[in-house]
């Protein structure tokens, strides 16, 4: 696979305003089927600030400042129990709920006097002695990673304490996190046609952010001054927003600090809102011919190898090898997995594994981040989109019921396709507005590296 560095204008999109709306009816049904695949008396969701994506997924409603726990129980119940602050913010939930105050969830020094037990809370919902309870935290043990015969939880030790309390049966309480996130059965794998369409309005919106810094970036701006050129509109954060620059070594996880950036040095961006993350790194300078044969083109070629072999029913290993295979031809290897699911947060879970027989599925919504390593100090160099895999029905139903979206993401496809060189699947839709669109070198930004 020949690749080039060559001038390539980046067409314009469109960055849509209005995000989609998830109905009423499709909080229902996703709380009906959590319930029912968990085969449990109870089911029981935990979410805090960091740790929202699965309550939110379920109701809408995301804790701000406080704990937070869905129960869904017998005939149907479903009960939020919130905070002090969370009382008042509960009419942002997307379906009919019985609210539960317990001010334990309230931050320190907050009023306790009405409902400050959690276990009589629990108590007055229903929850007894002889029942099963599925616990969903924010991820999930592997057997092997248990550290002796007894299940352990990604929860608080406190709300695990309690209902096994409430049981008088450890064995009682069970995870059932991989539900909701499992990486071909979870329900936050398979994603409705509204979902899609609320995810390329964050999936654009972010994306769109990091060209602005990209183009920005200037010699002898500090980090912030970079950032600021985002134009952020205060869209909620599936991540913290991050850049990076110098001579050392990039970690890409860096805030923006008042760091004047240097002619010459490695620089990375991301930027990810509920349902995409965008990330871009290379030097900040107009020509490097070493970095650009050594390091830029071989990860380029990985990560078209990438787009090249992702479709529906391929296998994760096989994905996993094909890359790997491509990348190490150029003495580069991935991090991490290759590709993740991505949903409201960031990152879910990855059927794309080292010996993964788990298949991409139509309704997955994916991220293609490869990002490469070892890489010497004073570059960098990344390129993180996020796309959905859709079948027939799916895209029919997307073109008919979004069709200014279905036709930002047509006009991707074909730029992906004719500008870029990558032959991606009818399957592949790219939510972002710099789809594979990489510029190693931030001060020529419209030249990028394409398949010849």
């Amino acid at each position: 696979m020949k690749i080039e560095w060559r001038e390539v204008e980046l067409p314009d999109f469109g960055v849509p305003e209005e995000s989609s709306t998830i109905p009423t009816k499709i909080y229902e049904e996703r709380c009906c089927k959590a319930y029912t695949n968990a085969g449990c008396d109870w089911l029981i969701i935990y979410g805090d600030r960091e740790h929202f994506a699965n309550l939110t997924y379920l109701t809408a409603f995301d804790p701000r400042f406080e704990e937070a726990l869905l129960l869904l129980g017998p005939d149907d119940l479903r009960i939020l129990v919130v905070g002090n602050e969370g009382m008042g913010y509960t009419s942002q939930a997307g379906l009919k709920l019985d609210i539960a105050l317990c001010q334990t969830f309230s931050l320190m020094g907050q009023d306790r006097s009405i409902a400050p037990s959690l276990l009589n809370v629990l108590l007055q919902t229903g929850i007894r002695r002889g029942q099963r309870l599925g616990l969903v935290g924010w991820k999930y043990l592997e057997p092997e990673e248990w550290s002796d015969g007894r299940q352990s939880f990604f929860a608080p030790a406190m709300l695990v304490d309690l209902l096994r309390e409430l049981t008088n049966d450890p064995e009682a309480v069970v995870d059932k996190t991989w539900v909701l996130m499992h990486p071909t059965r979870g329900l936050r794998s398979n994603n409705e046609v509204e979902q899609i369409a609320a995810f390329e309005w964050a999936a654009a919106r972010a994306s769109s952010a990091v060209l602005r810094i990209v183009r920005g970036t200037q010699p002898g701006m500090t980090e912030l001054q970079a950032v600021s050129c985002m134009g952020y509109a205060g869209e909620p954060l599936s991540a913290h927003v991050m850049f990076t620059s110098g001579k050392d070594k990039i970690i890409g996880l860096h805030s923006p600090r008042s760091r004047r950036i240097e002619r010459g040095v490695a620089a990375s961006t991301g930027v990810g809102f509920w349902g995409g993350l965008c990330c871009r790194a290379g030097l900040v300078i107009e020509e490097h011919d070493e970095f650009l044969t050594r390091i830029a083109i071989p990860y380029f070629r990985g990560l078209a190898s990438w787009y090249n072999t992702v479709h529906i029913g391929v296998k994760g290993h096989e994905v996993y090898e094909t890359v790997s295979e491509i990348l190490a031809r150029g003495g580069l290897r991935s991090a991490l997995n290759p590709g993740h699911l991505t949903s409201l947060d960031e990152w879910v879970h990855s059927p794309i594994r080292l010996f993964s027989t788990e298949q991409i599925s139509s309704g997955m919504a994916f991220q293609s981040d490869i990002i490469p390593v070892p890489i010497p100090p004073g570059f960098a160099i990344n390129c993180e989109d996020t796309l959905v895999f859709a079948d027939s029905n799916l895209r029919a139903d997307l073109a008919r019921r979004y069709p200014e979206t279905w036709s930002r993401i047509q006009a991707r496809q074909d730029f992906m396709r004719q500008k870029l060189g990558i032959e991606i699947s009818d399957e592949t839709l790219p939510l972002s507005t710099i789809p594979a669109y990489l510029s190693p070198l931030w001060l020529l930004p419209s030249k990028v590296l394409v398949v010849d």
